[in-house]
């Protein structure tokens, strides 16, 4: 979900992107501004609310972390 907002943010191609970010398999960095509209979108779509702590400050640092992160915190609010 991460990357399909992504993409569409940058106005990309969804699997032509996961395609890039999966060959680089490095952690590439997340644009501060599209980090704030995806996280916006996530919010919106899935009722959650991501915490602005350490853990999700560290995540920012790659996409992969990034969608990992995402991913934990709506896997909690499904417990819940």
């Amino acid at each position: 979900m991460v990357v399909e907002f992504l993409a569409e943010l940058q106005d990309r191609d969804p699997d032509e992107l996961r395609m890039e970010l999966e060959e680089a398999s490095e952690e590439l960095p997340v644009d501060s501004i599209l980090i704030v509209e995806i996280l916006t979108r996530i919010e919106e779509r899935y009722g959650i609310s991501v915490p602005a702590d350490e853990e999700a400050a560290r995540s920012t640092r790659s996409v992969r972390t990034f969608a990992t992160t995402i991913l934990k915190v709506i896997n909690e609010r499904k417990k819940q």
